[in-house]
């Protein structure tokens, strides 16, 4: 009898430990991570090759801290991410967490545009649980691919307490990076991901999960912006300025319907003369115009060189180029009050 009742218990306690491991959907949109090549040592490969199915089951440890679902949102190179996607795999994720099917969210994502996503994401997910982005510097065919431990990272740290409320997180080479300031940084080493303005905000090793600060901007639940109601998203083109520029890309831009101009200038976000004054021109027509910088950290500071008020300009703060073209298209499904989408500059 006392036999019994043990094999009894331990079959009762076995099944409570498995109904209480978290549930973690998995996410896959293509990329590196979901590449393959025709060889080990052969650098060329193509994104978007491998499956959801097969990327958890290169990780079979994963299974053993949570309960896995995946899920093919798209099979892309991230250099052909696009608005639509976003959207699917934005209101996916809300659906999924909002609804209690789901206790945190890990997306597989190419690394080209992953920091573009991951501050999309940043801004519209309503939800406080984790939302982890994870991509790959080598295919998965590659010797010493780096995408399965990425991954079996990436789902500790979506299981993890201390995840929650941090926004959106990237999580590649055992580091974890809040998704407003992280960007990629060399086009080819696995130490790719930085924070320029403020650094990582934590590590993951081999699970390990640690943080050493919280992202106080804005973001997730306590966001402005939401997609109810959003079926596109207005057109934002960025525009570099360099040595003996030219206002013709400016110009192209209000042509063809651009509601508004990110200009990632010089130093300070300063442009060149000719394109100044086709930026001013822009804005005076209604074009939403923010000056940035191409130099990669910083804040791009508020009437420097630049009269910004007598333009009509906003300024970026310290977002790049790329975040900053989110933050607008996204204030732009919202209002043209320009005073208003500088107060979102400055809050998110």
């Amino acid at each position: 009898m006392r036999l019994i009742f043990k094999a009894v218990l331990l079959m009762i306690l076995g099944a409570t430990l498995a109904v209480a491991k978290p549930t973690i959907y998995i996410l896959a949109t293509g990329g590196t991570i979901a590449g393959s090549g025709s060889g080990s040592l052969d650098s060329s490969y193509t994104s978007g090759t491998v499956t959801v199915d097969k990327l958890i089951a290169a990780v079979p440890d994963i299974n053993k801290i949570a309960t896995i679902k995946g899920e093919q949102i798209s099979n892309i190179g991230s250099q052909d991410m696009n608005n639509e996607v976003w959207l699917k795999l934005a209101n996916r994720i809300n659906e999924l967490l909002n609804s209690g099917k789901a206790d945190g969210i890990v997306v597989t994502h190419g690394t080209d545009t992953m920091e573009e996503t991951a501050y999309f994401l940043n801004l519209v997910v309503k939800s406080d649980k984790p939302v982890v982005l994870v991509g790959a510097m080598r295919n998965s065919g590659s010797l010493s691919a780096d995408g399965p431990l990425n991954l079996f990272n990436a789902v500790n740290v979506a299981i993890s307490k201390d995840s929650v409320g941090k926004g959106v997180v990237v999580t590649m080479n055992d580091e974890i990076h809040a998704a407003r300031e992280v960007t990629k940084t060399n086009t080819t080493g696995v130490d790719t991901f930085k924070s320029p303005n403020s650094g990582k905000i934590g590590t993951v090793f081999y699970g390990n999960v640690k943080y050493y600060m919280n992202p106080i901007r804005k973001h997730t639940a306590k966001s402005a912006f939401d997609l109810e109601g959003v079926k596109e998203l207005p057109r934002v083109d960025i525009i570099y300025s360099h040595a003996n520029d030219n206002p013709d890309f400016v110009n192209i831009a209000v042509k063809n319907g651009a509601k508004g101009i990110v200009s990632a200038g010089l130093g300070n976000g300063n442009p060149y003369f000719s394109v100044l004054d086709a930026l001013g021109e822009a804005s005076k027509a209604g074009v939403v115009v923010v000056r940035d910088s191409r130099v990669g950290s910083g804040e791009t500071t508020m009437n420097g060189e630049v009269d910004d008020a007598k333009y009509g300009f906003l300024t970026s703060d310290n977002l790049n180029a790329q975040k900053a073209r989110v933050l607008l298209m996204l204030a732009l499904t919202k209002t043209s009050d320009k005073a208003k989408i500088q107060e979102y500059f400055l809050t998110h």
